[in-house]
C-alpha cells in the first residue's frame, strides 16, 4: 500500500525510456512502410510494436537483473522465440506455394532492432533495419527480373 503512496516518477529515467523506445520506434517504420504496401498480414501497426515491447521488455530486464549475464540471455532467448511465433503467423502454403517467409523474417529483424536499442547498441539496430530494407527493395526486384515469384 505504501507504494501507491509515494508513487513518484524518475523523470530523467523517464525520459531516458521515451527516448529509446522512440528510436526503436521510428527504426522499423521503413521496413513497416514497405510491408504494409506489399499486402502483407504484419506491417505498420505490427513491426513498431513489436521493436517497442522488445525494447521495454530489455529495458525491464536491465532494470530487474543488470549484473546477471544469465538471465540478460534468458530474457533474450523468450523474446526472440515469442516473435518467433508471431512471425511464423505470416507464413502461409498453398499447394506447392509458400508466402510471407519475408515478412516473418523482417518481424523477427525489427524485433533485434528493439533490442538493440535497449541494449545500447544503436549501431547494429540501424544496421539490421537498413540492410533488412535494401534486402526487401532490392532482392524483391532482382527475384522478378530473374523470373522467380516471392515467397
Amino acid at each position: 500500500m505504501d507504494e501507491l503512496v509515494n508513487f513518484a516518477l524518475d523523470w530523467q529515467l523517464l525520459l531516458q525510456y521515451l527516448i529509446k523506445l522512440t528510436i526503436a520506434f521510428l527504426l522499423t517504420l521503413p521496413v513497416a512502410w514497405e510491408r504494409e504496401f506489399e499486402d502483407s498480414s504484419l506491417g505498420l501497426r505490427t513491426m513498431p510494436i513489436v521493436a517497442v515491447a522488445s525494447c521495454a521488455y530489455l529495458l525491464l530486464g536491465l532494470r530487474f537483473a543488470p549484473d546477471d549475464n544469465q538471465a540478460q540471455a534468458r530474457i533474450v532467448e523468450g523474446l526472440m522465440t515469442g516473435i518467433g511465433f508471431i512471425g511464423g503467423g505470416a507464413i502461409l502454403k498453398t499447394g506447392d506455394r509458400v508466402r510471407g517467409t519475408a515478412t516473418a523474417a523482417s518481424v523477427w529483424s525489427t524485433g533485434i532492432v528493439g533490442a538493440s536499442v535497449a541494449y545500447g547498441y544503436y549501431e547494429i539496430a540501424i544496421v539490421v533495419s537498413l540492410l533488412n530494407l535494401v534486402v526487401l527493395q532490392l532482392f524483391t526486384r532482382l527475384k522478378g527480373w530473374i523470373g522467380k515469384e516471392e515467397g
